[in-house]
């Protein structure tokens, strides 16, 4: 397996930049400009302006207006591009599905799979553009002649985990000019080129929920009324009932925030039941995950793991990545056996593969598994 050096655009290749209104975006456009490129700034409309949170860094009318002057800053053509339909259907629709459904959604994967970079390859074709570009904290590179995306190379910005769900025809055109910096130096270099973005604060919460109360989303989209905003039992894991929740939608598994005291020992929610609208709570033990199944597959590699081969996964961002070994692998999905437990294996969560720095894929966790699948490794894998 030879490792190449990735393909990197020329000077006056046009290159499409995804603005975001942050520092990190501004960054990479300012980058290509400096190395001769052709660069086209486009800022993408998801959802409402955000008039009434005038502070929130992205997404909001002060976001599209620092994108805008960032351009101008630069001196290169700035577009907006409006997607809330897309939007709407397979990100928003799907967070007040997956909480309905007693599980955890990632929106910003949704969002970079279903419409941020589709979007972007349409705007690019548009515009006769060879490469789009981001201000994601991931690299890109070549290994036997294909092109492959690796982690960021600070550990505590790298964004890869969010990204396991683009096309892997993507690749080939994609630009990650600022995966090998660290943030500090993202701001340094924003100040050097005097981008009003320089000192923007980072943006934590999801996009559509800036105050962080995604119950209200799901009110506002299903009725205060829905049976996952409605009380229901709390239980131990033996079945003993021990409380009312009021609403199974306002919990998530590992969550220790909101449960009842007096036990010997702390307490975690460690599965949601929609159907009987019960929350499940118990020691730290009980959230210990030795294996998962994971769906909704996507590879990012021109070469799938085969069953049997060991990787590195990771459940969270920011997780330790974990050893494991692929037990399953087909058209459902897959399931992993892990070398060590990992706690609070979150449903509706993404599973994202890692050969070292290498993405190779992921999925949508379906469950975690209690017990070790390697039992069911073919012999030969075993």
């Amino acid at each position: 397996m030879t490792h190449d050096a990735a393909l990197q655009p020329q000077p006056g290749d046009r290159v499409l930049v995804a603005m975001s209104g942050g520092v990190d975006s501004s960054v990479a456009a300012a980058l290509l400009v400096e190395s001769g490129c052709d660069v086209v700034g486009v800022t993408m409309k998801l959802h409402g302006d955000g008039a009434d949170v005038p502070d929130r860094p992205c997404c909001s009318l002060d976001a599209t207006s620092d994108a805008r002057r960032v351009c101008e800053t630069l001196g290169i053509p700035h577009y907006v591009s409006h997607i809330v339909d897309h939007f709407g259907h397979y990100v928003l629709a799907d967070f007040v599905q997956e909480y309905a459904r007693g599980r955890t959604p990632i929106p910003c994967v949704r969002c970079n799979t279903f419409t941020k970079f589709r979007d972007l390859l349409d705007k690019a074709d548009a515009i006769d553009a060879r490469w789009l570009a981001t201000g994601h904290y991931a690299r890109m590179g070549r290994v036997d002649d294909h092109a492959v995306m690796r982690r960021g190379l600070d550990p505590a910005k790298d964004q890869s985990y969010f990204l396991w769900g683009v096309d892997r025809s993507v690749l080939d055109r994609l630009v990650l000019p600022i995966g090998g910096q660290t943030k500090a130096e993202t701001r340094e270099i924003a100040r050097r080129f005097g981008l009003r973005t320089a000192e923007k604060r980072e943006s934590q919460d999801i996009c559509f929920v800036p105050d962080g109360d995604h119950v209200r989303v799901i009110a506002e989209h299903l009725g205060a009324d829905a049976p996952a905003l409605q009380p229901g039992p709390l239980r131990l894991t033996n079945g003993e009932v021990v409380g009312e929740h009021q609403g199974f939608a306002r919990y998530t598994i590992g969550q220790r925030k909101g449960l009842p005291g007096g036990f010997s020992e702390p307490m975690f929610v460690v599965e949601i039941v929609p159907s009987e609208r019960a929350v499940v709570i118990g020691p730290r033990e009980a959230l210990l995950g030795r294996g998962l199944e994971a769906r909704a597959l996507n590879w990012l590699v021109a070469r799938t793991p085969a069953v049997g081969a060991t990787v590195q996964v990771q459940v969270r961002n920011r997780a330790k990545p974990s050893p494991a070994t692929l037990v399953r692998l087909d058209q459902t999905g897959l399931e992993l056996a892990l070398d060590e437990p990992i706690q609070a294996i979150a449903p509706g969560q993404s599973l994202v593969v890692y050969d070292g720095d290498i993405v190779l894929g992921g999925g949508v966790i379906e469950r975690g598994l209690h017990t070790s699948p390697t039992r069911r490794l073919p012999i030969l894998a075993a």
